[in-house]
């Protein structure tokens, strides 16, 4: 049960005072009677008077004014799931998450200032879809393009100086990946920058990239976190490499030409309405775009009830006298009222419909799946308001290798009310979403960013079971092993750019049969098939520098 308008239930207050006034006014006019009507006379003129029912009259009244009150408060119980499109813009947040983000010459210090301003720029861009990357000496996207605040804000939340294993700041890594972040070619799209502006890799690189993302359509507005004047990091965690302390400054030159290369503009981080400035002044004038399909609640109306039953009890306080009636009684009238008040009850009595679970649940059990999820799914049809029966479906479209449809189905039961199934959900869309990745992998790099993709939403996805439900075991275990499985993906990406590198260095020293060896020493698949060109080559060059065995 909720309320659509649940302020109006402080009108309820009002029914004490209500309370107290008729209880004053039966006190009064005991008064006035005896003021007027001598003791010996009230009595006889009082006959047939029943307080009782004078009682019952008042407790009426208040009592339909509480139920006319809830009615205004729009009491709500269940809900349908509805498909709505909104408009809005684009934006992909990419946060400075380098070492010299813990500079404090700004309270507290300049990463959780910049944590606070995208979490701020959040609450203002309600019907925009918001990313979020993560750089320092390298970029990663930490958050695609979603409407889900709530995935928006764990994510900023979990960013660090240790997200990143790659030291230093390179600007244009951010800006590149913010830009292959957008994916629907008609969206405007717009960066938001939130950095220091110290690009100690290669600051004449992220004017470049700023310039090729203009051409590209991506407008950026820089927010710079810190000051100009700037502060020593704490040598503990920081120091150059003779050893001695390092003092970082706000970079307004570099973050000022960035933004006016795409057409936005800069704000360094000051006060508390910099993100106010930003989003209405830059950003709500830019034009909108029509968004991905988003599920919403639309709860069904119960004001009928309350408004049914204040009626019914206003009727009753108008019918009921506080004279008692004479003794003589019509025979007919004992049976009207039951039967009026039976028809009233039929009229306001929703319809119902109802369907059996248990031929879906023996063919699921019998290992019919696909006859179980063409079941479940009318069921859940009919059954609008129960998601178990959408969990259901999900778990038998899994059993039937349908994992698109359990996506859609697990997807929608993440929604329910009940924390127990909200869990299920989430732990039952991760296992679909593992089995996604892996039915994309192809070995190429884009197989490799395809199943890394899903793997990461599975990791997300255990990681809401296993905060619903801590006792789970299997969540937990399942969490560990995709972090596992994606840091092996990592390391072999590693592993690619060191032997690419190392041959890339044997080859200028005229090298080709050791650059050869390097490459092929990778033995994967995946590698072969990246460097295949390549490789091609080594051999052709090897085979005519080396001379034969023999």
């Amino acid at each position: 049960m909720r309320f659509g308008q649940p302020h109006l239930l402080w009108l309820l207050l009002v029914l004490p005072a209500l309370a107290l006034f008729f209880w004053r006014a039966s006190r009064q006019r005991q008064r006035l009677l005896a003021q007027f009507i001598q003791a010996r006379l009230l009595s006889g003129l009082t006959v047939g008077v029943s307080p009782a029912r004078r009682k019952i009259r008042v407790g009426c009244l208040m009592l339909a004014v509480a139920l006319l009150i809830f009615a205004l408060a729009r009491p709500q119980y269940g809900f349908d799931l509805q498909k709505v499109e909104q408009r809005g813009l684009d934006i992909v947040v990419a946060m400075d998450t380098s070492k010299s983000m813990l500079a404090e010459d700004i309270v507290p210090d300049r990463l959780e200032r910049a944590r606070l301003a995208a979490l701020d720029l959040m609450q203002r861009a309600k019907t925009d879809r918001l990313g979020l990357v993560a750089f320092a000496g390298d970029a990663f996207l930490e958050c695609p393009l979603t409407f889900d605040n709530t995935a928006f804000q764990q994510c900023v939340q979990n960013l660090n100086v240790n997200t990143l294993p790659l030291g230093g700041t390179s600007l244009a890594a951010a800006i590149r990946t913010a830009q292959a972040a957008f994916k629907e070619g008609d969206h405007f799209k717009v960066l938001v920058l939130l950095t220091d502006g110290e690009d100690n890799v290669n600051s004449g690189g992220a004017l470049a990239a700023a310039q090729d993302a203009a051409r590209a359509g991506l407008k950026i507005f820089t927010i710079g976190i810190g000051t100009t004047q700037g502060a020593l990091l704490n040598p503990n965690q920081v120091r150059d490499p003779d050893g001695n302390a390092v003092k970082s400054h706000l970079n307004e030159t570099l973050l000022g030409q960035i933004a006016a290369a795409t057409g936005g503009f800069y704000l360094p981080l000051r006060g508390a309405n910099t993100m106010e400035m930003l989003y209405d002044r830059g950003l709500a004038p830019l034009p909108k775009s029509e968004g991905e399909e988003r599920l919403v609640r639309r709860y069904h109306e119960q004001y009928q009830w309350p408004l049914a039953m204040a009626v019914l009890l206003l009727l009753a306080e108008m019918l009921l006298l506080e004279r008692k009636k004479s003794t003589v009684r019509s025979p007919q009238s004992k049976i009207e009222a039951p039967v009026v008040a039976a028809l009233m009850g039929v009229l306001l009595l929703p319809m119902v419909t109802q369907a059996s679970p248990s031929s879906a649940l023996r063919q699921y059990h019998t290992g019919n799946y696909t006859n179980a999820l063409e079941e479940f799914e009318r069921l859940a049809q009919i059954n609008t308001n129960d998601l178990r029966l959408v969990f259901n479906a999900g778990a038998a479209a899994y059993r039937a290798t349908n994992y698109d449809e359990a996506l859609n189905d697990f997807q929608m039961a993440t929604l329910s009310p009940d924390l127990t199934l909200q869990a299920k959900a989430f732990y039952n869309l991760g296992n679909t979403l593992y089995r996604l990745g892996e039915m994309q992998f192809e070995p190429d790099t884009e197989g490799l960013n395809a199943i890394e993709d899903r793997w990461q939403q599975a990791l997300k996805s255990y990681g809401h079971a296993a905060e619903l439900n801590t006792n789970d075991a299997d969540a937990a275990y399942n969490l560990a092993f995709v972090k596992q499985q994606i840091g092996l993906i990592a390391g072999l990406r590693e592993a690619m750019r060191r032997a690419k590198l190392a041959a890339d260095d044997a080859v200028r020293r005229n090298e080709y049969h050791r650059a050869l060896e390097i490459m092929e020493s990778l033995n994967n698949p995946i590698a072969a098939k990246k460097f295949q060109d390549y490789m091609k080559k080594l051999k052709d060059i090897d085979a005519i520098i080396t001379p034969p065995q023999r």
